[in-house]
């Protein structure tokens, strides 16, 4: 290839030169120039100061500012652009880009600048350098501190009109405790964030112990200390990285399962991954469940707020395990990512790839130095200034002669020329005696004056001594060290746990298993099912609060029927409904959760009861306010809910059953205390359209108060509780009464029945009434349980003040 060059003057003829390169030599050189200047000036961090160029200038420009931790913020702009004009001509992005990663908590483990304002966050980036403001961390103050005691090397800036540091003091492992992140030419670097009093304490002891082993040192750094938090699974990884400079490991998000709704459980993510958002994590779920690979997803909910932090809600959909869906999330969401380490950093100049210790003794090699340096700073400084103390107490005990000496001096050069010949004094004494203030010849003066020459030589033996014992040097570094851990240090936040590493596999069922359990319903609306088909106690409790007034056989994916005082049957999904935990005994329903959870009735509709749906009893039987009676069919539909009479106006149902065998007796009991059994054979079986026949013949004004059934030959007893129709219900306690169920005599379908209570004074009424095996159970309208009287009252008697208003009665479940 030919390169053309000329020159043409206006007085001259044009002169044409023709240059012949080698296009691969031009090539390569200028490739080679261009990764140099990556890997030195860009990507790739120093391994002592743990900073890359820019970052460093950052630092050093703010510090050059003016700006501290207990000072105003300036607008970030500000900063940039002093950076730019003055160090760092690479453009304004990629310093702000920097500036911002410094201030983020979720990056950086000690954060080295504090961020007002919009400075990002894992899915959303940061706003403009001109809306954001920005000033030194107190970490920062750890990097600079001792710059202006020549405790490293200066070099020119790009433009050579200014210096700048070659690196930052660093008065802690910022490396290991930040971490990096760079891609250069040909390599990369990836270093994980330590905790800032683990990394020290290896340190120190490296230093106290400079052929200890790697063992040695991960008893204090056992691994990376993410600013998330989070886990690690799997620490051999860790152990290669710290050995080689190169490994992975696995990161876990923190979760728990915990029940999110009364009708769902779900698993609630409060830290993941380190770099990991959670909107990152919705988008890959909401893919995975999309194309079918994620199953059992109901709901994603993102609450994270400043208040209470990462907080996501992921509920999962009723019959699957919430153990098993984690650990699919786990493989097909960043809820677990892998993080690789490539520990390459700049060691003289050169990138090299090193191991925890290899970090360690680079960075301790390097803090000594920055001590020494700064050390013999102080001690020439201190030096100087005790050579001008002595010169001064000279001055001071001839300060007759002295001023003498200085008044008959034509000028001042002559005077101090004078002043060294005469009191034998340094040039520097004579010239600072010259420049001394009268008020400074005192004798308080003085005696300041011969303290501060014995603290002077005080401080020059000590710090002669650290110069002369490398063991003393090496204590002093440690402590520094040691103060810093104390006074900046954080607990740790990511937890180690030991895995085999291998990817997480789905080992738990993912849905749940379709066993046999029960299904309850108590009498103040909570709902629940067992975890087994353990037998319900014969008191039909769960516990000494409530009563059950409906229980049914079923299994975990099977569905039972609510029915409700319309006549509706409403279908419920078991698997919706919460577990109670198997305990000894009977536990409690309180775990349960409302109705209202699962269905929303009309206003005036009232649940009754529920029943199961299968085809192989007798169907049920329902009673409605007007004495009629039906038994449906078991043909139901698959409707999710649908009607089971047809009702006439004003009447409405007021007792259902499930018929187990069809030869019990149906029990009416009417408001004015009649009560009417006959045999369920005699109630042919109806469709669901249907509306019924005559059950009970009702006296004038009368309605029917329970409808129920007892299976033949059971130990069974009726209740009555009697009151006023004037008062409120649940106000008045009333009479109450107990009698066996044998005292009543069987008579036909549609008749009146005979007389079950008989009234007192002040009462007209039944304002309860049940009828069924024993032992009955009663409740409040709390769900507090009460005391029912014994059975043996006589059928036609009164009854005995009950003790209070007494809700709903039931007893055990068949």
């Amino acid at each position: 290839m030919a390169r053309k060059s000329a020159t043409a003057p206006d007085d001259e003829t044009y002169v044409e030169r023709i240059v012949d390169i080698d296009v691969r030599e031009e090539m390569q050189g200028a490739f080679l120039e261009y990764a140099v200047s990556v890997i030195h000036s860009r990507a790739l961090p120093d391994a002592r100061d743990g900073l890359k160029p820019v970052q460093r200038r950052i630092l050093f420009s703010m510090n050059e500012m003016g700006l501290r931790p207990d000072r105003g913020h300036v607008k970030s702009s500000r900063v940039v652009g002093d950076v730019m004009g003055k160090y760092h001509p690479h453009g304004d992005t990629a310093i702000y880009d920097a500036l911002v990663r410094m201030a983020q908590p979720f990056t950086m483990r000690l954060p080295l600048v504090d961020g007002h304002g919009n400075f990002g966050s894992l899915d959303d980036g940061p706003a403009a350098s001109r809306y954001t403001e920005a000033r030194p961390a107190p970490a920062a103050l750890l990097m600079t501190t001792g710059l202006d005691e020549e405790t490293v090397p200066f070099v020119p800036n790009y433009d050579d009109q200014l210096l700048q540091p070659e690196v930052l003091p660093a008065a802690f492992p910022n490396l290991l405790v930040n971490g990096a992140s760079g891609i250069a030419v040909g390599m990369a670097t990836n270093m994980a964030p330590h905790n800032l009093v683990e990394v020290i304490g290896a340190a120190r002891h490296l230093i106290a112990n400079p052929s200890c082993s790697l063992d040695d040192l991960m008893k204090f750094v056992p691994g990376p200390d993410l600013p998330a938090g989070g886990r690690i699974v799997g620490l051999d990884g860790i152990r290669d990285a710290y050995l080689t400079g190169r490994g992975s490991f696995r990161t876990r998000a923190t979760t728990r399962i915990e029940k999110t709704s009364p009708r769902r459980m779900g698993i609630v993510v409060t830290e993941l991954p380190y770099l990991v958002g959670p909107e990152k994590v919705i988008e890959k779920l909401k893919d995975a469940v999309q194309s079918k690979k994620l199953q059992g997803i109901a709901d994603v909910k993102d609450l994270t707020d400043r208040k209470h932090g990462l907080r996501l809600v992921i509920e999962v959909k009723n019959g699957f395990n919430p153990e098993a869906v984690l650990e699919q999330l786990y493989k097909l969401t960043p809820m677990e990512e892998s993080f690789s380490i490539n520990n390459v950093a700049l060691v003289g100049g050169q990138p090299r790839t090193l191991g925890l210790k290899d970090l360690l003794r680079v960075y301790v090699d390097f803090r000594t130095d920055v001590v020494r340096r700064r050390t013999e700073y102080r001690l020439g400084k201190r030096k100087d200034r005790l050579h001008l103390v002595e010169g001064l107490l000279v001055a001071i005990l001839d300060i007759d002669e002295v001023i003498q000496v200085i008044r008959s001096s034509d000028d001042g050069n002559t005077a101090k020329a004078r002043l060294m010949d005469v009191f034998d004094l340094s040039d520097p004494q004579a010239t600072y005696i010259l420049d001394l203030q009268l008020r400074r010849l005192t004798k308080f003066s003085r005696i300041e004056l011969e303290t501060e020459k014995t603290d002077l030589e005080r401080q020059i033996e000590e710090l002669e001594a650290i110069l002369g014992d490398e063991k003393l040097l090496l204590r002093t570094v440690s402590t520094e060290l040691a103060d810093v851990a104390k006074a900046h240090g954080t607990p740790r936040r990511t937890v180690l746990l030991e895995s085999a590493g291998v990817p997480a596999t789905t080992s738990t069922p993912l849905e749940v298993a379709d066993d046999p359990c029960w299904v309850l319903l108590s009498s103040t609306g909570l709902m629940a099912r067992t975890t087994g088909a353990d037998p319900i106690p014969a008191d039909g409790s769960r516990s000494k609060h409530d009563a059950l007034i409906g229980a049914v056989r079923t299994t975990a994916r099977g569905e039972v029927g609510l029915v409700t005082s319309r006549g509706r049957l409403v279908r419920l999904s078991a698997l919706e409904l919460p577990t109670l935990p198997p305990t000894n005994g009977a536990p409690s329903l309180s775990g349960g959760a409302p109705l209202a959870a699962y269905v929303d009735l009309p206003a005036g509709e009232e649940p009754l009861t529920i029943v199961g749906l299968g085809t192989d009893g007798s169907g049920i039987a329902l009673g409605t306010a007007q004495g009629v009676v039906k038994r449906v069919t078991t043909d139901y539909p698959g409707r999710p809910e649908f009607e089971l009479v047809s009702l006439k106006d004003g009447d409405e149902v007021v007792g259902a059953v499930e018929l187990q065998s069809g030869d019990e007796d149906l029990v009416f009991i009417t408001s004015d205390a009649q009560l009417l059994r006959f045999g369920a054979a005699a109630v042919r079986p109806q469709g669901r359209a249907a509306g019924g026949v005559a059950g009970i013949k009702l006296g004038s004004g009368a309605r029917v108060t329970f409808f129920g059934a007892v299976p033949q030959g059971a130990d069974a007893v009726v209740v009555t509780s009697s009151g006023s129709s004037g008062a409120l219900p649940g106000t008045e306690p009333g009479s109450i009464k107990a009698t066996p169920y044998s005292e009543y005599p069987a008579k036909g379908r549609a008749t009146g029945g005979v007389r079950c209570h008989r009234f007192l004074k002040g009462e007209d009424t039944l304002v309860l009434a049940w009828a069924g095996p024993v032992p009955a159970r009663a409740s409040g309208a709390n769900g507090v349980a009460l005391e029912l009287p014994e059975p043996t009252g006589r059928r036609d008697g009164s009854g005995t003040p009950a003790p209070a208003a007494i809700a709903r009665i039931a007893g055990p479940p068949r």
